[in-house]
């Protein structure tokens, strides 16, 4: 092996960073999922996703740029199904870990649990 050539880092288009980042928007996608489908480290899709935010967050409707920054928490009121709606679709968290895949499936009903749950598990 030759040791005077350096590994030289991958760089990548806007259009590319864009297309990736969209992926991760898909209902149901998971960061790491996108991110071992696009042959990318999971915490440079995860700051691809933080800087699109940001990015949109300082830009007014009207093409603006706007000085304060992206909220750092949105509180998300879950309601119960409506009448005669179709089944709910429950809360699912997925961990990868060491080739161990785990799908954890909540009911929305025990949402709370579920916060709970995880605050416990990533605490």
């Amino acid at each position: 092996m030759e040791e005077n050539k350096k590994r030289r880092r991958r760089r990548h288009p806007s259009d590319f960073k864009a297309r990736a980042v969209a992926a991760c928007q898909v209902p149901g996608a998971s960061l790491a999922g996108v991110a071992l489908d696009w042959h990318l480290n999971a915490n440079l899709l995860r700051r691809w996703v933080k800087e699109a935010i940001i990015k949109t967050a300082l830009i007014s409707d009207d093409g603006a740029a706007t000085p304060e920054k992206a909220p750092t928490f949105v509180p998300v009121t879950i309601t119960g199904p409506k009448s005669g709606s179709a089944v709910e679709r429950p809360i699912r968290v997925q961990v990868r870990k060491r080739g161990l895949r785990l799908t954890i499936e909540w009911p929305v009903s025990a949402a709370g649990a579920c916060a709970g749950w995880l605050q416990e598990l990533l605490g």
